[in-house]
């Protein structure tokens, strides 16, 4: 199951039950003995990282650091466990525990604002009410850590003996980090940057005004980077030619900017815009990540003055 990454650093694949099978979490049986990423709280990953730590003569009691790229529930989701296993360190980049973490720790809070903020662009009722239901399954397999330790970019971790920089690179979610060595010139990634499909940037309710802008110059700072190696939260796990891989993924977005100017010289919602954007059936949650990945364009091409937006039985409609 051990994916050598480099030295003392180890990729595993997670199972989890969403349409990727299985996110990549590292392990560092050097001291401190650091996991990055955590999988979902599911007796499932709970086994499989029983027996990838078994390998490494590990248990979850010598856990004694926790690094979190971002805090969607595949790669956070057992935090607070390991933490009550081993009272490690659980680390996050600073803007994610102001801003997603919180999801978690104040979740019946945010579930409201949540649904408003789908209603408010356009998605039907009998989709919004499996929100709440779909909403509290994603809480369940999310056990938050008791405390938390911040990350800043431009910090430096030490894994397998390597010192590592911290680095902001927002977009997917808005305190995603990744850990940049230049010497090897190596990335952990966790979902910056996907081999297979293209990282989901959605704007959500509690998401920065642009994350597209946010991501697309995360992809510049990919690009300028040009990793030989990239381990990668889904797929791969280890990947050449992200810099091609970021252009790639610019193309796909700058087509899809495209689409919403050329098809809005007509007005329209946000989810009827989603069903022209991602024309294939999609379930409720599909749609939902579906709406919020077309909002995220359209706001963006809104905020650099190429849309307009009105206000429209409670309903948002952007035109040219």
């Amino acid at each position: 199951m051990l994916i050598p990454v480099t030295g003392s650093l180890y990729a595993v694949q997670i199972p989890i039950p969403y349409p990727m099978k299985y996110v990549t979490v590292l392990i560092d049986a050097a001291r401190p003995v650091t996991l990055i990423d955590t999988a979902l709280d599911t007796p499932e990953a709970v086994a499989a990282l029983n027996i990838a730590l078994a390998e490494l003569r590990l248990t979850f009691a010598d856990i004694e650091r926790v690094i979190i790229t971002h805090h969607h529930p595949d790669h956070y989701g057992l935090a607070g466990w390991i933490q009550e296993q081993s009272d490690a360190a659980v680390m996050m980049l600073d803007l994610d525990i102001a801003r997603g973490e919180r999801y978690w720790s104040q979740w019946e809070g945010w579930l409201a604002g949540h649904a408003r903020h789908f209603a408010e662009h356009g998605l039907p009722s009998e989709m919004l009410t499996e929100l709440e239901a779909e909403s509290a399954v994603s809480r369940s397999r999310v056990r938050p850590a008791r405390y938390l330790t911040p990350l800043h970019e431009g910090d430096r971790v030490t894994l397998s003996g390597l010192e590592f920089e911290v680095l902001w690179m927002p977009g997917h979610a808005d305190g995603h980090l990744t850990l940049w060595n230049a010497a090897q010139s190596l990335l952990i990634a966790g979902d910056v940057i996907l081999e297979r499909i293209t990282p989901n940037v959605g704007l959500y309710a509690y998401s920065r005004p642009d994350p597209l802008g946010d991501y697309l110059a995360t992809l510049t700072r990919l690009e300028l980077l040009q990793p030989q190696r990239t381990v990668t939260g889904h797929y791969g796990p280890i990947i050449e030619g992200a810099a091609e891989r970021a252009r790639e993924i610019r193309e796909h977005h700058l087509e899809r900017l495209e689409l919403c100017r050329t098809t809005l010289r007509t007005p329209m919602d946000t989810f009827q815009m989603s069903r022209v954007m991602f024309p294939r059936d999609l379930n409720a949650s599909g749609r939902r990540f579906a709406l919020a990945e077309t909002l995220a364009h359209l706001e963006h091409l809104r905020l650099h003055g190429h849309l307009a937006r009105e206000l429209r039985g409670g309903v948002w409609w952007y035109s040219r």
